[in-house]
């Protein structure tokens, strides 16, 4: 057996066991009051505040993949994976200030919805489609890939066994209660996730000797966030190209991500939503990269094997009672993600396939049954691909799930920028984008991960600059049709009803834009 099940007490399990009933209690708690007041799973009934918002967007995006990862990054190479969270201020900003006012204005529930409304029902259905394939693939397979491999390191069972018992309980969580049980329990969970890794920071760093104590005994450019244009890991130009073509699909355009954003109460709540998981994702060093870097020195001896910096830091440093909390933990990250890209598959394949394309007249009660029966189905198509995936050889976790973020992103990001910022783009355009672009881009995937693997074909660029390439040329593509189309079809919506942000979420966001460019500026002249 794995060493942190052989350290669990009759504690542990008592904190485990109290966890999992408290979760299911308010998942049928939520699921009993929306019965009687006639509200669908999917929106939260649009009554979600600021800290709901920010608190479930961060538990969408911060899977048990981010804890294993980020340390992982730490342990391996420094804080060079903060670009992921700090960099990503900027596509939040986009978020706010350009693609949420015009998503509430036109009072959508879905993304492919929103494209519907400017191009007409074929490029909803197809974009339905795709978001469908991508919060299976990248949502859903990739998170619980991640819970798998956790909950193998912690009780040395197979992957198929791990995943299967996460899905079961993810799924019956999020098929009772929707998204409104699902960010109530993220603000909790949220709060148990920093307590818990800042504890394993401090220990950590009481362990090594303190912050100096660290620094003298790890390399210099472990305290640099922008490494050279030849590093072999994470060279600049790959973060700063490559990285915002990802960024845009999943923080701007993603149903996972957004549809937190929709189901705000207004404009202004959902913005301070978005504003607050900027001032969370600052958090990132102290939380998910720094025990990494404190297992580098602590326990060198792991070397290649650095997926296990978290579970080792928790192992060794962690009293009886406090290795249940971590796994409770666990489980919070886990229900937090897969339970939001379930809801998210079922809303999107209930409002834009079933309602849209099956059965109109659909009453809401016929409608969260729909949404049901899609959240049973997701569950057992991700544990398949989280068994692929596992067959994976060679790669890290992260570079995994960033590959693969990678080339689902560039046709959305093409689509939803060119559809926002320029009024010519076709609907002939957007289509042939989201079906032969995501083809080739795809394409390119399987040859990156699967047939020609990287780590045995040097050849490659690094997969963020691959992204990068692949979004430039749909983007040309996409506007040479637009400009050749002899029929352009275009049904632009009058944008005069659009919300006015307000004095305080500028404030706010300039405040959080200056906390970040601070962080650059320490982190890359030591």
């Amino acid at each position: 057996m794995n060493s942190i099940y052989d350290k669990l007490t009759t504690l542990d399990f008592i904190i485990v066991a109290i966890y999992l009933v408290t979760l299911l209690v308010i998942g049928y708690m939520v699921s009993v009051k929306q019965s009687k007041k006639n509200e669908t799973l999917f929106l939260a009934g649009n009554s979600l505040n600021w800290y709901n918002i920010g608190f479930n967007m961060w538990g969408t995006n911060v899977g048990p993949s981010s804890l294993l990862a980020f340390a992982s990054i730490g342990y391996a190479t420094g804080i060079v994976a903060g670009n992921f969270e700090w960099y990503a201020f900027v596509f939040l900003l986009l978020l706010a200030m350009v693609f949420a006012p015009r998503y509430i204005a036109s009072k959508v529930s879905t993304m492919p919805e929103y494209m519907g409304k400017r191009y007409g029902d074929s490029t909803q259905t197809i974009l339905a489609w795709y978001a469908m394939v991508k919060i299976l693939v990248s949502w859903l397979s990739l998170g619980l890939f991640s819970g798998g491999i956790l909950v193998r390191q912690i009780l040395g069972i197979p992957m198929w066994q791990s995943v299967t018992v996460l899905v079961i309980f993810s799924g019956i969580f999020t098929f009772a209660g929707g998204l409104k049980a699902i960010a109530k329990v993220n603000v909790f969970q949220m709060i148990l996730l920093i307590v818990v890794s800042l504890t394993l920071s401090y220990l950590g760093l009481q362990k090594v000797g303190g912050i100096e104590a660290l620094i003298a005994k790890t390399p210099a450019n472990f305290w640099n966030l922008v490494q050279p244009a030849n590093d072999a890991h994470y060279p600049w130009p790959a973060i700063l190209l490559g990285y915002p073509v990802a960024a845009v699909a999943f923080f701007c355009t993603d149903q996972s991500m957004v549809q937190s954003v929709l189901g705000a109460k207004n404009l202004e709540q959902g913005q301070l939503g978005v504003n607050f998981i900027g001032w969370l994702k600052v958090m990132a060093l102290p939380l998910f990269i720094l025990p990494g870097i404190l297992c580098s020195v602590l326990y060198p001896e792991l070397g290649k094997n650095s997926d296990l910096a978290y579970m080792t830091m928790v192992t060794n440093l962690f009293p009886s009672g406090m290795n249940g909390l971590v796994i409770c933990v666990m489980i919070a990250v886990l229900v937090g993600t897969i339970g939001s890209s379930l809801n998210a598959l079922s809303t999107v394949f209930t409002n834009d396939i079933y309602v849209k394309k099956i059965n109109p007249a659909a009453t809401i009660k016929e409608q969260i049954k729909i949404g049901r029966i899609t959240i049973a189905a997701g569950c057992v198509f991700a544990i398949l691909i989280a068994i692929a995936i596992d067959n994976i050889k060679g790669q890290n976790l992260f570079n995994i799930f960033q590959a693969v973020l990678g080339f689902l992103a560039p046709s959305l990001s093409v689509v939803f920028l060119l559809s926002i910022f320029w009024k010519r783009t076709t609907k002939k355009a957007v289509n042939a984008t989201l079906s032969w672009g995501s083809a080739f881009s795809l394409f390119v995937g399987v040859l990156y991960l699967w047939i020609f693997p990287a780590d045995v074909y040097k050849a490659w660029p690094h997969f963020l600059l691959i992204s990068f390439y692949i979004f430039v040329t749909l983007l040309v593509a996409a506007i040479i049709i637009s400009l050749t189309d002899k029929n352009p079809e275009t049904n632009f919506v009058s944008e005069t009803d659009i919300p006015k942000t307000s004095k305080r979420v500028k404030i706010l966001f300039a405040l959080l834009g200056l906390t970040i460019l601070s962080l650059y500026l320490i982190f890359n002249f030591n």
